[in-house]
């Protein structure tokens, strides 16, 4: 059996590569290049996909005698991920990129490549786990909860999951860097990359103007009530929830309740505005493979920092779901992922509408 591994360049796709290799697998290593944005590519970045990073997969993978590749998959990432982030923000949503890249580049792609290549399986370094369950894979979390990645994977199909590896999926981080340290891997004490690999300073508007070369006009900050509190910097800015950078004097503290990019404003309340009990979500995949007939009780996170929270759901004719918590939630957020448990398995997710 041959697997094709996903190898950014830290520690834990490198300690999967070597977990798969000790299973019996013949394994080939691979980098993906997504862009050339000199101040992503820079060394000591918090980001994944810089250039120290493709050197340290090709080192491990060296050391681990395996074949290695770097694909090009920049055009893919600029229409999938970046063109679509820009989008989102343009229209008042936050998106979620490393979702899609997942999605579309870390599965997609990569199984595309697995089949020229002759591998039967794709193999990464998440903390997650896939079991079979009569006749069909499930999804589940990693039995360590401070690193469980489940939720960004909710986009994976039946026929993705019978071909999926998580070596690491069971493991803690402490376990995961000890097996590389005494596997002698340059990255065994690399930190974990924190931010989003194209946008490295953090600063989401400053990267959306440099990429567009646009300017976006002033608007309004207007209260729930209508009342005109002053003057934004541009609907890219700004947020649902964000109460910090809006430059305005009140007695009270102000959070974003919504950016409307149709009249150019930028509506503000207090906290308590921000809880709500309902969403819709669309472009939803059921994970499980099993789409219910009728409405479900299960559990559902709306941020992938968050704990699971209960709730119903119900299919609507047009394929969305349709989430009702048992208590409000703070701040639901239109372009980030409603994602579905039942216990530890996944059963789907969508983008929040």
């Amino acid at each position: 059996m041959k697997a094709l591994i996903a190898m950014s360049g830290g520690v834990d796709s490198s300690v999967a590569a070597y977990l798969t290799q000790q299973a019996g697998y013949e394994c080939i290593g691979c980098t993906m290049k997504l862009h050339d944005d000199p101040g992503v590519i820079k060394e000591n970045s918090h980001t994944c996909c810089t250039l120290d990073d493709v050197e340290d997969a090709r080192n491990v993978a060296f050391k681990l005698g395996m074949q290695f590749y770097v694909f090009n998959f920049k055009d893919g990432f600029k229409e999938k991920i970046i063109d679509k982030f820009i989008y989102a923000y343009e229209n008042g949503l936050t998106p979620n990129p490393c979702i899609d890249c997942n999605r579309f580049m870390k599965f997609d792609k990569l199984f595309e490549r697995a089949e020229v290549l002759g591998c039967d399986h794709i193999v990464t370094g998440h903390y997650a786990r896939i079991v079979e369950k009569g006749g069909r894979f499930a999804l589940l979390k990693a039995p360590d909860e401070t690193k469980d990645q489940s939720y960004v994977l909710y986009s994976l199909t039946q026929e993705q999951l019978s071909h999926v590896l998580f070596p690491v999926g069971d493991l803690t981080k402490t376990k995961t860097r000890k097996i590389a340290e005494e596997n002698g891997f340059i990255n065994s004490h690399k930190p974990d990359s924190q931010d989003i690999c194209f946008v490295p300073t953090g600063k989401y508007a400053d990267v959306i103007k440099e990429f567009t070369g646009k300017d976006y006009p002033e608007g309004d900050f207007v209260y729930k009530d209508g009342t005109v509190l002053g003057k934004h910097k541009g609907i890219i800015w700004y947020t649902r929830g964000q109460r910090k950078g809006l430059g305005l004097a009140s007695e009270e503290p102000l959070y974003v309740l919504r950016v409307d990019p149709k009249t150019n404003n930028v509506y503000l309340g207090r906290e308590k505005d921000l809880y709500s009990k309902e969403l819709i979500a669309g472009d939803f995949n059921w994970t499980s493979g099993i789409i219910p007939d009728t409405e479900i009780s299960c559990k559902a996170k709306i941020r992938y920092r968050q704990k699971e929270q209960p709730c119903t759901a119900k299919v609507l004719s047009n394929g969305d779901v349709k989430v009702t918590f048992d208590e409000p939630q703070r701040a639901i957020t239109p372009g980030q992922a409603c994602v579905l448990y039942d216990g530890d398995e996944v059963l789907g997710g969508g983008t929040i509408k």
